[in-house]
């Protein structure tokens, strides 16, 4: 037995990371999970969560984001990848060996599994509020009564996005088809907000949390910044294209704590026009004709809804409250990330645990607060576990909590109110670097008017 395996082991062909680094362009992309290797070049072409999380990854150890963002059974997909290499240098970290141990007790637990009925609750709310809306429109005249079904839907647009991102991270329904359908109806014909987009977007975010460079959620430019060295214009690697800190950047950088709420109140503009320029590219986007008809479905009932209140007063102040109690959500998700440590460059396989405790910020709140921020305030847990359903995260809070402890890594958990001050501070300090920049901007009327009077 012994000779065997000795001769077996004689027969394994090992490389060394910096040899798998070479392999990390398009069209030569290698992977390694668990010390094996694996070539990806072709597979990223079908490769469900799209090609970013690949081309950000390649030529690292990716074994902790796989684990995170697939079961158990995906790794039988791996075997016909695999090149025959073993990775000579593979160990792992003892934050990576708990992260994975505290993982499999979550699968032996069936927690991954334990969904409970919140979709369907999700989705009742939202039927029910949809009713309501269209009632309080359609068949009742006072102005009031047309502004609380303004606010009511702008709740159910809040509803329905996490009906849309718990389904993006695991299935709630009882098939895959079914789950795509809930995708569509939830995203693209409720909110107008196409879950293509959000796929795209959203899986770059998570896998490289709080990036510069790299990270499309906290790239705002030329309204927000959240750390000077953005100042340096730097590459976007996700957009393809250079962020250009220029005179408009610095000028509506230098007030963006103030203008912060006014411009989550009309968040939502953005988000249609993402999902617009990303549908209507020539980029590969999987399902496009479904995603155009789910906005289409949106842009008709939508206007429709609107055009049935007595006059323009009237459906503008309808659509801005809408957005307005909407922009709760939007901002709930800055506060996640705003004021979390950012760092340049992409992502990391080999310290995927810290960048994740480093980059999320938890928001505090009662339990009977979860339907309101849809699981996301544990947004810490949320990173560490993408798959595990929403009911499970104030569960495992305590167990994550403790791990950043032994590894004294940081766990930050702020109410709202400090949440909120966390991150109106962060802007304001870069606001005011960018006030005091050596370069000054070229002088114009409305910039000295501004300055002249704070």
């Amino acid at each position: 037995m012994s000779s065997s395996s000795g001769s077996m082991e004689e027969e394994k062909k090992y490389i060394a990371s910096h040899e798998l680094k070479q392999h990390n362009k398009p069209g030569d992309l290698w992977i390694s999970a668990q010390g094996k290797v694996y070539n990806v070049s072709d597979w990223v072409k079908e490769h469900p969560g799209g090609d970013t999380p690949l081309l950000n990854f390649a030529g690292q150890d990716v074994t902790d984001a796989f684990i995170a963002y697939h079961p158990g059974t995906a790794w039988k997909y791996l075997d016909k990848l695999f090149t025959g290499y073993y990775l000579a240098d593979f160990e792992v970290s003892e934050v990576s060996r708990d992260y994975r141990r505290l993982y499999s007790e979550f699968a032996k637990l069936g927690l991954f599994d334990k969904k409970g009925h919140v979709a369907m609750y999700a989705l009742a709310c939202v039927v029910l509020l949809f009713c309501i809306v269209v009632y309080g429109v359609l068949w009742c005249q006072s102005l009031w009564a047309h502004m609380g079904s303004a606010a009511l839907l702008g709740l159910l647009w809040i509803q329905s996005a996490y009906v849309g991102h718990d389904s993006g991270h695991y299935q709630v329904m009882l098939s895959p088809r079914f789950n795509k359908l809930a995708q569509l109806i939830s995203g693209n014909c409720l909110t107008g907000i196409s879950i293509a987009w959000w796929k795209w977007t959203h899986n770059a975010h998570h896998l490289a949390c709080n990036s510069l460079d790299y990270d499309p959620d906290i790239q705002h430019l030329p309204v927000f910044a959240v750390s000077s060295r953005i100042f340096n214009s730097v590459r976007s690697y996700f957009y393809g294209r250079k962020m250009n800190f220029d005179p408009l950047s610095r000028f509506l950088v230098s007030y963006q704590h103030v203008t912060f709420y006014p411009v989550m109140c009309v968040a939502r503009v953005n988000l249609f026009l993402q999902t617009f320029m990303l549908l209507f590219s020539t980029r590969k986007v999987p399902d496009r004709a479904l995603n155009i008809m789910g906005i289409l479905v949106f842009w008709t009932w939508f206007p429709l809804l609107v055009s049935c209140l007595p006059d323009w007063p009237e459906r503008v102040m309808f659509v801005l409250t809408s957005f307005a109690v909407t922009s709760l959500q939007h901002i709930q998700f800055c506060l996640n990330h705003f004021s979390a440590n950012v760092y340049l460059g992409p992502p990391s396989g080999n310290d995927w645990f810290e960048k994740q405790t480093s980059g999320t910020l938890d928001i505090s709140c009662s339990s009977w607060m979860d339907w309101l921020y849809g699981g996301l305030q544990f947004q810490l847990e949320h990173h560490l576990f993408p798959r595990l359903p929403r009911c499970q995260l104030r569960r495992v809070s305590p167990l994550v909590r403790d791990l950043c402890k032994k590894h004294n890594l940081p766990y930050r958990s702020l109410s709202f109110w400090d949440a909120n001050v966390s991150t109106i501070r962060t802007l304001r300090t870069a606001a005011l670097q960018a006030r005091d920049m050596a370069k000054p901007v070229p002088k114009n009327l409305v910039w000295e008017a501004v300055h002249t009077h704070g």
